[in-house]
């Protein structure tokens, strides 16, 4: 089993003595989120909780992704970076690549990329990108990443995008992962064609059980079960060695792990050594026990 640490919506002070005590500790990837801004006034509401709330997002700090995760590769040497999950869907797919090309390179290829599309109409709306066909668009815009990154001339020509011959430089000297985040079905089968692996969203049971079985459904039937696969799944399984060993048996090959309720604002209050006290005190009793 691997272990991510995650943390976000926290001071943003905390994020690199997190991302060294973490790596020291033994995880193998420190996970954060995206969130691009938040609307004053919507009914929108936040899918993973069975309230729908999504007031947590207003109250807490947000750093951009791609600079967090530039940020904690200056600071550490063995640890993935992972975004747990960029919205992809809202941004433009080759400024999207130059970025990540360029993580990869100062991050040692380091950088994962697991993404999604945002449940929320009106980050579409203020970056300019159309809500309707979002998924259809997301897949050509994986497409588009994976032929920027190969680093010779790439064109395209799709429903919603149209490129002519282009290339980036630096590309990646070695693959970018891109894992495939939610729980509908269009997103396990999105996960099991195009994907490098799927993140399992959380919530507020451990439902991850009959999604994880239909995504080896899909993948049998797209041929891909073969293909190298990762599943990061949240869980509170996860804190115990017998649920660790639980959550192996089902296929689960990373386990996302962090110690507050990010979705309560109240928690920001915790302080940095606390955090590292709770991470290093899971290391030994989990990780390492």
């Amino acid at each position: 089993m691997r272990f991510t640490f995650m943390e976000s919506m926290c001071d943003p002070s905390h994020y690199r003595p997190l991302a060294i005590a973490a790596e020291e500790a033994g995880y193998h990837s420190f996970g954060f989120a995206d969130s691009i801004m938040y609307k004053r006034d919507s009914d929108s509401k936040y899918p993973y909780l069975a309230s729908g709330e999504r007031e947590f997002i207003g109250a807490s700090p947000m750093i951009d992704p791609f600079i967090l995760a530039a940020s904690l590769a200056s600071v550490t040497s063995r640890l993935e970076l992972v975004t747990f999950v960029a919205k992809l869907a809202v941004r433009h797919p080759v400024l999207v690549a130059k970025t990540v090309s360029s993580l990869a390179a100062m991050s040692d290829n380091r950088f994962h990329f697991g993404v999604g599309l945002s449940p929320w109409p009106e980050d579409f709306a203020v970056c300019g990108a159309e809500w309707r066909a979002r998924g259809k668009r997301m897949d050509e815009q994986i497409e588009i990443l994976r032929g920027l990154f190969a680093g010779g001339y790439f064109q395209y020509q799709g429903a919603h995008y149209d490129l002519p011959a282009i290339k980036i430089n630096p590309a990646p000297s070695a693959p970018v992962p891109i894992y495939i985040g939610g729980h509908s079905e269009a997103a396990l089968r999105r996960a099991a064609i195009h994907g490098d692996g799927w993140m399992h969203a959380g919530g507020d049971k451990d439902d991850f059980a009959p999604l994880l079985e239909r995504l080896n459904q899909l993948r049998e039937e797209h041929g891909t079960a073969e293909r190298p696969f990762r599943i990061y799944v949240i869980s509170m399984g996860a804190f115990s060695r017998e649920g660790i060993e639980r959550l192996e048996a089902a296929g689960v090959t990373d386990v996302i792990v962090g110690f507050r309720n990010v979705y309560d604002p109240s928690t920001q209050s915790m302080g940095v050594q606390e955090k590292i006290d709770a991470l290093n005190g899971y290391a030994e009793a989990i990780i390492r026990g």
